[in-house]
């Protein structure tokens, strides 16, 4: 005999009220409504509000972005701070958000917090959205007592870290478009404008000038190969791509000749050591272990070259060596970086003079994107401006040799 069919289920949000009366909430799969009630209610459940939730197929597909955590801590903050239950605060921001995704995680949030856990080890289930440092910093705030102090920092953190990465991929991203409209406006001339003045200039049969006779035969080459041009371009980009995910040697050159160029070197620079000092100065500032917060530290700066050198850092401060020395043997860190950080040891202001780093390099790098965007604005155009300039001034200078003839 066949195997009974499966009945498909779907997934419910209720809300209800359990023998405590306490008010609760959360999701549960059921084939139907009235057997997802049934099943609540053998749970010890009295319902008040459900609702069968959007099939995952038919659901827009979301994405819990940085933002969304930093503005879920704030809110967090607040709500505690203001006396609400913590189960009752995740549940408030999850059906508060228009992301299903964030809805879902601070839903969960809610159920593990219900179920007796901590909020800390709640968060460190879900480590892809609350790394370490987030951890660390609600463990510390759990234990003082200041649970609501101590997201609110983690959500200012967060907030500032996203600001320099922002101004920084602006930074990047602008040139990048830029050059490669250039490359697309160059092939377009080359397959449909340049073949119009080619046939033009084989009616008349003059000897074409040697730059709109490389031009010709570049145009011509495309029009031929093409698709051999596209399928090794597309070849070389996927294989650079699949190398780079999988070669953590070739994601270190790539970061260490980043850091190297002129201009957006600096940038990126000064960003890392932005960033390295105001996660070291929260890390510090909340009484979490310098060893043990350093890993974090080092992931913070978004470069692998500074995140190889907090290593070397962590390694030499478990040995008992000082911090400023530390960093200095790696030879990435500025002198005024290091004489701010032996200032900090000697006096015991180290989280301030760490903030302070911190405030002058999101500054430098708020002035260096500032100059790069009045530089980089003009350098673009001249560069767009000089290829189509080259092959108009290619395909122009047979028609000024014949009017000149006669």
């Amino acid at each position: 005999m066949a195997a009974k069919r499966k009945s498909k289920t779907h997934v419910f949000s209720w809300e209800g009220v359990n023998q405590k009366k306490v008010t609760s909430g959360g999701e549960v799969e059921a084939p139907s409504l009235s057997q997802a009630r049934a099943l609540l209610r053998q749970r010890g459940l009295r319902v008040t509000k459900i609702k069968r939730k959007q099939d995952k197929l038919f659901q827009k597909n979301s994405k819990i972005k940085s933002a969304d955590i930093s503005f879920a801590s704030r809110q967090m903050a607040t709500m505690i701070g203001a006396g609400i239950p913590i189960a009752q605060t995740m549940r408030a921001i999850g059906k508060g958000h228009e992301n299903k995704a964030m809805e879902k995680l601070m839903l969960d949030l809610s159920r593990d917090v219900e179920s007796g856990s901590s909020l800390s080890s709640a968060l460190a289930k879900h480590p892809v959205h609350f790394n370490r440092l987030f951890v660390s910093l609600t463990e510390a705030g759990e234990e003082s007592g200041k649970l609501d102090l101590m997201l609110d920092r983690v959500a200012t953190y967060n907030e500032k870290l996203e600001i320099i990465k922002g101004k920084v991929k602006s930074a990047m991203l602008y040139p990048i478009i830029v050059l490669t409209v250039a490359l697309l406006v160059t092939i377009l001339m080359l397959l449909f404008v340049i073949p119009q003045f080619e046939s033009l200039f084989g009616s008349v049969g003059a000897d074409l000038p040697f730059l709109t006779r490389t031009i010709v035969n570049l145009s011509q080459w495309m029009q031929a190969h093409w698709w051999k041009f596209a399928l090794v371009v597309t070849a070389a980009a996927v294989g650079f791509f699949a190398a780079y995910k999988r070669s953590e040697k070739l994601k270190f050159g790539i970061d260490r000749l980043l850091i190297r160029l002129p201009i957006f070197g600096v940038i990126l620079r000064k960003s890392a050591l932005a960033r390295f000092s105001r996660t070291l100065a929260i890390i510090f500032g909340s009484g979490v272990p310098l060893v043990d917060g350093m890993s974090t530290v080092g992931a913070a700066t978004g470069n692998r070259v500074y995140q190889n050198a907090t290593e070397t850092v962590k390694n030499e401060i478990s040995t008992g060596r000082s911090l400023e020395n530390s960093m200095a043997q790696t030879k990435l860190f500025p002198n005024m970086m290091l004489q701010m950080v032996s200032s900090g040891e000697e006096s015991g202001e180290l989280e301030v003079m760490l903030d302070k780093v911190a405030d002058f390099y999101e500054r430098e790098v708020d002035d260096a994107v500032e100059s790069l965007s009045s530089i980089i604005e003009p350098v673009m155009i001249v560069i767009l401006g000089g290829i189509i300039g080259t092959m108009v001034l290619a395909m122009y200078m047979p028609i000024f040799k014949l009017a000149s003839v006669f």
